[in-house]
């Protein structure tokens, strides 16, 4: 098994603003503001959290695939 990855390249869909941020390891991040526009990012349909739908890395529970991902007690908001 490869290492997680814990920095992803997030993306705006409104204004194509990206930075790189750190992800947390043991959550899903449900939202995230664009630092430029200030629009609210939420995941795509299907997608666990914000990292899965527009970074460049799915997020650590994904990546371990450990079926922790999106349980209610794991869940983060910035």
């Amino acid at each position: 098994m490869s290492a997680v990855k814990l920095k992803s390249i997030i993306t705006c869909p409104k204004c194509a603003y990206a930075k790189e941020d750190t992800m947390p390891t043991d959550a899903c991040q449900w939202c995230y503001e664009c630092e430029r526009c200030h629009m609210l990012l939420r995941p795509k349909a299907g997608d666990c959290c914000v990292f899965c739908s527009y970074g460049t890395e799915r997020c650590p529970p994904m990546q371990q695939q450990t079926g922790l991902c999106c349980s209610p007690a794991a869940v983060t908001r910035r």
